[in-house]
């Protein structure tokens, strides 16, 4: 299971990283796209919509089950990956670049809440 150490995580198990445009991107990690199985459906948050950290702001559909995403932070969402939304299958693929959604951080928000790569790993490895 890969678990680059330049992401944040969250125990919803989706990452985010800073682009070089000052936004944020979010996805679904490794171990979730695995315990889904083959993803058939993404529903991305709207552009412009709010984001409150931990609340459901999308979901991810496999031929098993269905799954919310969950912000990671406040912010409010700029950008959905439409190459995703038509081929949800690359979150198989490269689950660590096929990015879900852009957002803008909210005013004073950070990532202090947020799991490094060797917590995250010890959270997958208790469950």
């Amino acid at each position: 299971m890969q678990t680059p150490d330049s992401l944040f995580y969250s125990a919803e198990h989706l990452w985010t990283k800073a682009t070089a445009d000052g936004f944020w991107e979010a996805g679904i990690t490794d171990y979730a796209q695995d315990l889904l199985g083959d993803i058939v459906f993404t529903q991305a948050p709207a552009v412009g919509s709010k984001l409150i950290a931990h609340e459901a702001c999308g979901l991810v559909e496999s031929v098993k089950t269905g799954s919310d995403l969950h912000a990671l932070l406040d912010g409010t969402v700029t950008e959905i990956n439409q190459a995703l939304i038509n081929s949800p299958e690359l979150i198989n693929d490269k689950p660590y670049q096929a990015w879900i959604f852009k957002y803008q951080l909210a005013e004073g928000q950070d990532t202090s809440s947020l799991m490094n790569a060797a917590a995250y790993q010890a959270l997958i490895a208790s469950l």
